[in-house]
């Protein structure tokens, strides 16, 4: 295994630490206040990979990499969210050469292996990244749903429902989303009917 060079490190560190301060910006346009921050997006989507029984045909640890660097590019371009009207390629060659920049300082073995993590991630080929997408939704429905609840805000957040419609494929996930639907909904009817007993 190569040496890395201590410096390069902490020039790794610091580009990748912004990501424990850094908004997602999708729920500071819709004005939630105490969001998340891309590092806790990520945090969860690594945890849910534990969901995959050993049973499982999918390489978990390879699913947990692929959640764990998912986003990374946003230490360096941000959440680049579609209210920023910046073309789909544009957004895919600010993020590639951010993570060149990015791995550059990991030295050739373990850049590569993150790099190639992020492209397969990107590429959505791989049974694998297709789960991990499939997390990424689920974890964007999820938070809508604790902020709605927890704001008592019932479908303020719908449109990220509507984004997702029809979208995910991994039949444990769908299990998932259908759950979610389940208590949002619950809690919307827990609601009206205290309405009407007030009244």
């Amino acid at each position: 295994m190569e040496t890395l060079n201590p410096e390069e490190v902490l020039k790794f560190l610091d580009l990748v630490n912004n990501l424990k301060h850094s908004s997602r910006r999708g729920w500071e346009l819709c004005n939630i206040e105490n969001h998340e921050n891309i590092a806790g997006h990520m945090y969860l989507m690594s945890i849910m990979t534990f969901l995959l029984g050993n049973n499982s045909k999918l390489d978990r640890f390879k699913c947990m990499q692929l959640a764990v660097v998912h986003d990374l590019a946003e230490c360096i371009v941000g959440d680049i969210t579609p209210h920023d009207n910046i073309p789909e390629d544009k957004k895919h060659a600010m993020e590639d050469e951010a993570m060149k920049e990015l791995t550059s300082h990991l030295g050739s073995e373990i850049g590569s292996l993150i790099y190639n993590l992020y492209k397969e991630y990107e590429a959505k080929e791989t049974p694998e990244a297709k789960f991990v997408k499939d997390l990424d939704r689920f974890d964007m429905l999820f938070t809508a749903t604790h902020y709605e609840l927890r704001d008592d805000t019932p479908k303020k957040l719908q449109e990220f429902f509507d984004a997702t419609e029809g979208k995910f494929q991994h039949p444990y996930v769908l299990k998932l989303v259908k759950a979610l639907e389940h208590r949002r909904n619950n809690h919307k009817d827990t609601e009206l009917k205290s309405d009407v007993n007030n009244t």
